[in-house]
């Protein structure tokens, strides 16, 4: 079980893991992606234990923008170089990079992952990134990756944390 107190930071990709990475456009060229509502409550959690999350996203797309700002996460996107963008963010934020966790799943992944203290990626992830990873989840993209990072791999109750009576 991974300790979610030696973690200060966790970003998250978009596409892939907070999706199903499919996207379907409509007639006018709108994209629409599929997410996991109940990732939502797993962002509820993290904000309840103060631990800071950021979305990073090569893709530079509204609805990326209105799924970060519905789940009240700082989102960057439109990012190339991933990796230079965290360490650019460990930097300003003064949190050593083996204190995040990074999820990510596929290639534009690779090199930020390597810098981090711990990562993690959805089951259907490309093969490079499960390799690398330091924990491989059972749940695919776009199906609740949160929710099982949180509830399986760092062993929290969401009842105990969110509804405490």
């Amino acid at each position: 079980m991974l300790n979610i107190g030696k973690i200060d930071l966790i970003i998250f990709d978009f596409d892939g893991v907070l999706t199903n990475n499919k996207v379907s456009i409509d007639q006018k060229g709108n994209e629409l992606v599929s997410c996991n509502r109940g990732d939502g409550l797993g962002f509820d959690v993290l904000r309840k234990l103060k631990k800071s999350t950021y979305i990073i996203s090569t893709e530079k797309n509204p609805v990326v923008t209105v799924r970060a700002k519905k789940l009240n996460v700082p989102v960057m996107q439109g990012i190339n170089d991933k990796s230079q963008t965290l360490t650019r963010l460990s930097e300003e934020a003064g949190i050593a990079l083996n204190r995040i966790l990074y999820l990510g799943n596929d290639l534009n992944d690779y090199y930020a992952m390597q810098l981090c203290g711990y990562s993690v990626c959805p089951f259907d992830s490309h093969p490079k990134i499960k390799k690398i990873a330091s924990i491989v989840l059972n749940t695919c993209g776009g199906e609740g990756v949160v929710r099982e990072l949180l509830e399986e791999i760092f062993q929290l109750d969401f009842l105990e944390i969110l509804y405490k009576k």
